[in-house]
């Protein structure tokens, strides 16, 4: 009996050594992967983002989301819950706001990305979108936004965000990005 215990003994023992050996592996591992995801989620969003880029902007901002299902969007004091909604409210912000901005250029801050589990994430950060008026007036836009991603058919999609806005007197060159004691309640939303 003893004979017959060895190969499992030693695949146990194997097994665990392996464990051990790579006890420090996974923190390494889910740093790596957290900065690949990191970089796969900024890709994405810069590049849908890249006022420069020709074509349909509407269709390009609404490529982070996916093509059917339920997606949530909370901004400007409202929800959206299915994607013909999200893709009105984007295409509201473009014909009013973004066809209007001058010279614009997408800025963005650092990327906080934690990752909820092997197909989702979650990423927030922040925005500014310095640009001149009709009238050649300088104006900025800018906010906060997290965003709810998960991997759908090997593509990373937005299935829910919120966006809150930075007040327009906080967000113009030379004025201080936060203030102190600010709730969410003080901001706006709309998205950008």
């Amino acid at each position: 009996m003893r004979h017959r215990l060895r190969p499992f003994v030693a695949t146990a023992v194997a097994v665990v050594m392996g464990m051990s050996a790579g006890c420090g592996q996974p923190q390494s591992s889910e740093a790596s992967y957290r900065q690949a995801l990191t970089d796969t989620l900024r890709t994405l969003i810069v590049n849908a983002y890249d006022l420069t880029r020709p074509g349909d902007k509407v269709a390009q901002l609404m490529s982070l989301y996916p093509d059917s299902g339920r997606v949530i969007s909370a901004s400007g004091g409202q929800v959206t819950t299915t994607r013909d909604s999200l893709e009105m409210g984007i295409r509201a912000f473009w014909t009013y706001v973004g066809r209007n901005m001058q010279q614009p250029k997408w800025e963005w801050g650092p990327m906080f990305v934690d990752v909820l589990g092997p197909d989702a994430a979650v990423l927030t950060t922040t925005y500014r979108v310095p640009h001149h008026t009709p009238r050649g007036d300088p104006h900025v836009i800018a906010g906060a936004w997290t965003a709810v991603f998960e991997r759908r058919g090997g593509r990373w999609v937005i299935i829910q965000e919120h966006l809150s806005d930075l007040p327009e007197a906080l967000a113009m060159p030379g004025m201080a990005t936060t203030m102190p004691g600010m709730s969410d309640s003080s901001h706006t939303t709309t998205k950008p």
